[in-house]
């Protein structure tokens, strides 16, 4: 049996978040399916309906925007059979371009923060750990050199380093599942993963846990992708692991699933040239590349 790491970015438009966080959420394969029901199960009993159904999914930006936690707190918490009932008249509502009633905004409200409370309950009860690497706003800009393209990013590699740790721990192989975005750029990160895990030394060694090719799926038709965009949302809001990271914090997301995060995260002891460090599953990296940067120097 294998660990799944179901991958998603937030922030990668660099426009708003501020930062680009590229991550997602570890799953062992015997929890997959229970977990996906699960959070089925309870995508129906917040909503009263599958949001797939009116064109939309399971997503942090979705979820926890400022307007939806506004009308969630616009009145009382709502008993869940109404709610459910209220949040999908506001679909509804939305499809046939009618104006939805106070009932129903703060019904769909709720029912969106239900839903985000819910899915970090379920990472726990599934032991799921988290792995994400954040870089501020803007420093993916490539150094003006030739060929830079054709390696992998200093956040990437973070990342995949503590996944392997993670699975070293637990003598378990893992496999990476991605958010398929554009085709062409997909393969671009496929043949830089490919150089990173056959012609690097590390990535060699990493090679015996995780499994170089990636596989990618829609992130409508999967549970776990649109999870792990949730939790990289509020990584980006809601998480300052580092010191060094004093981007905008949003207080509600940081006091809801700030703990979730700082819990579910990997952490573990690595023995690393010569020495014994302590690993998070969470990094920031305030220059992806920086290495490449001072060799140019």
């Amino acid at each position: 049996m294998s660990y799944l790491l179901f991958l998603d970015e937030s922030g990668h438009d660099h426009k708003a978040l501020p930062y680009e966080v590229h991550g997602g959420i570890a799953l062992h394969a015997r929890f997959l399916w229970a977990f996906v029901r699960e959070v089925g199960a309870l995508e129906q009993d917040c909503f009263g309906t599958q949001l797939s159904r009116y064109k939309t999914e399971i997503k942090g930006s979705k979820l926890l925007d400022k307007d939806r936690v506004k009308w969630a707190k616009q009145m009382p918490d709502i008993d869940p059979l109404t709610r459910r009932q209220s949040a999908t008249a506001y679909f509804q509502k939305n499809q046939a371009k009618v104006t939805p009633s106070r009932l129903e905004f703060t019904a769909y409200g709720q029912a969106c923060l239900a839903m985000a409370r819910g899915i970090f309950v379920l990472l726990e009860k599934y032991e799921a750990r988290i792995f994400a690497c954040a870089i501020p706003r803007g420093a993916a800009k490539k150094p003006e050199s030739t060929g830079e393209e054709e390696f992998l990013r200093k956040d990437y590699v973070f990342l995949l380093e503590r996944y392997y740790y993670f699975l070293e721990q637990q003598q378990e192989n893992g496999l990476l599942v991605m958010d398929e975005t554009e085709k062409e750029n997909d393969r671009r990160f496929v043949k830089r993963l490919e150089r990173y895990f056959t012609t690097t030394y590390r990535g060699q060694q990493r090679a015996h846990r995780i499994v170089p090719t990636p596989f990618f799926v829609a992130s409508d038709m999967a549970y776990p992708v649109q999870v792990a965009d949730v939790c990289i949302y509020c990584i980006n809001l809601g998480f300052r692991g580092d010191k060094a990271m004093t981007g905008e914090v949003r207080d509600e997301i940081q006091g809801m699933f700030g703990p979730f995060l700082h819990d579910l995260q990997w952490c573990g002891h690595v023995e690393k040239d010569g020495g014994v460090f302590r690993n998070y599953g969470i990094v920031y990296v305030p220059d992806p590349y920086e290495g490449r940067r001072k060799k140019r120097r």
